[in-house]
């Protein structure tokens, strides 16, 4: 897949290991660059929702319309689709196979 940054300063940590483990340690830092390679080994976000490791799932509520996988408890990589238009079932739901580009969000821990 195909991987875009919500910001150029976020692009900056998540394309480097020095980075990653500068700001969040070096276990989660290795861990969210682990998940960054299988995002990006993944043909479509339908491949990455088998991986049991990543526990891909949609969010709710006021983050409708974005994602995440793991990184390392409890920090959460958030993403949304970045296709144009977003691709859709027939009953409006996303049409995981046909997600191919997503949009990295932030790295957080959402549940505190």
């Amino acid at each position: 897949m195909d991987i875009l940054f919500s910001s150029t300063k976020l692009a900056k940590i998540l394309n480097s290991t020095k980075e990653l483990r500068k700001c969040y340690g070096a276990d989660c830092g290795e861990r969210i660059g682990r998940r960054l390679d299988d995002l990006r080994a993944a043909d479509n976000l339908a491949v990455v929702r088998k991986l049991p490791q990543m526990r891909c799932h949609e969010l709710t509520g006021d983050r409708k319309g974005q994602l995440a996988v793991d990184a390392k408890h409890p920090q959460r990589i958030v993403f949304e689709p970045a296709d144009e238009p977003v691709p859709k079932t027939l009953d409006g739901g996303l049409d995981w196979g046909n997600v191919r580009t997503i949009r990295i969000l932030e790295v957080i821990d959402y549940h505190g």
